[in-house]
Formats: C-alpha cells, sequence, structure tokens
C-alpha cells in the first residue's frame, strides 16, 4: 500500500524521462489532491486498537473512521454535520444492505410461488455500514490492542448515549465474497460504479 502512495503521483502524469540527463519533467499530473497517512499498527492489532495507536495524527479535530471493506457514495459533507448536529462523541452510518438472493412468495399451500423478486432489497433492518464521524474522545473508549472497535467501544457508547445513526439511503454493498467482488469489479469496468463520487 505505501508503495502504491509513493509512487501514485508519478502513476497520475504525463512525464519525460531524460535518460542522458537523469531528468524527469512532469508535463501534468492528474492525482487527486489528497492527504494521505498510512501507519503501520501490527499485524496482530484489532480493529480498536488500531484507531488508538494512531491517536497521534489525528489530532483535536472530529475524524472519519471506515472499515474499507464495502463501497458506498456517502455524502461525507452531510454525514458530519449531521455528526455535529448530534452533540455525541459517535456516529455510525446505518445502511440497509442490498438481497443476496432471489426471494419467493408462496401461496396458500406454501407449495405453489405466487411471485419471484430477483435479489431484493435486504429485510428493512439497518445495520453498521463501516463509516463513522467520530470525536477523539472515542479513543478512551478503546482498552488497547486486543479491543475489537466493533464490540466493547460501540456497545459502550451507545449506552453512555453517546451513538448517533446517520441513515443512509443511497448505494451501499460490502465486499466480503468473491462474489460481491466480481459484482463491483463489473460495476466499475461498465462505468456504473454509484460510489465514485469524486
Amino acid at each position: 500500500i505505501k508503495e502504491f502512495f509513493a509512487n501514485y503521483f508519478l502513476r497520475m502524469s504525463d512525464v519525460t524521462f531524460d535518460m542522458r540527463f537523469n531528468q524527469m519533467n512532469t508535463h501534468s499530473a492528474n492525482a487527486e489532491p489528497w492527504k494521505v497517512t498510512l501507519v503501520d499498527t501490527g499485524e496482530e492489532t484489532m480493529t480498536g486498537g488500531r484507531l488508538k495507536r494512531v491517536r497521534e495524527h489525528i489530532g483535536n479535530d472530529t475524524f472519519c473512521l471506515t472499515y474499507g471493506d464495502g463501497v458506498s457514495n456517502v455524502d461525507v459533507t452531510k454525514a458530519v454535520e449531521f455528526h455535529k448536529s448530534q452533540g455525541m462523541l459517535a456516529t455510525l452510518t446505518a445502511v440497509q444492505p442490498p438481497g443476496r438472493f432471489g426471494a419467493i412468495s408462496l401461496g396458500k399451500e406454501q407449495t405453489k410461488i405466487d411471485s419471484f423478486q430477483e435479489k431484493p432489497e435486504g429485510d428493512g433492518a439497518w445495520i453498521n455500514g463501516g463509516f463513522f464521524v467520530l470525536e477523539p474522545d472515542v479513543i478512551d473508549y478503546v482498552a488497547g490492542d486486543d479491543t475489537v472497535w466493533e464490540q466493547a467501544p460501540l456497545t459502550k457508547l451507545a449506552q453512555d448515549g453517546q451513538l448517533s445513526a446517520f441513515k443512509h439511503d443511497g448505494f451501499w454493498h460490502p465486499m466480503d465474497t468473491l462474489r460481491d467482488k466480481r459484482r463491483l469489479e463489473t460495476m466499475w469496468k461498465e462505468g456504473k460504479a454509484p460510489w465514485k463520487v469524486w
């Protein structure tokens, strides 16, 4: 990952290499205006522990956290505004997962199919979409490297009345399986990637 970012500017630029004088001229750069900090938090460190280990890089401002194993078109600006309006330490983005299987409706006999719907939306339950807006004090809820963010810290934040839900009705899709990966890659290749909002 570090090598990707180390070479990102070069990959996104039109350049001329002058081999005789060992020079490189950049003609145009198509790089995004992003500032990225990569921190080695250790292979065995759990999700909460990773958050605790990056504390020094966060500062004292509101910040965002994501798991990175799914894609969405969450409006980050609106999520941050919502978070600040709630006055809580943490805001979780709540999503309704897509259906994975075709659904059938059975008639009275319970053997005759009345209707079929290919991959309907989820059952209506809201789930953790893996994107958060947080205040630095949430790190006090993390005991150490073995802490799983999705367990004790989120449970305690909810018990303390410090966890709000930003409901996202737009696109959200996990990438938990090879099937998910293939579906999302196809969407990207076909130019139908609703999560590409930049």
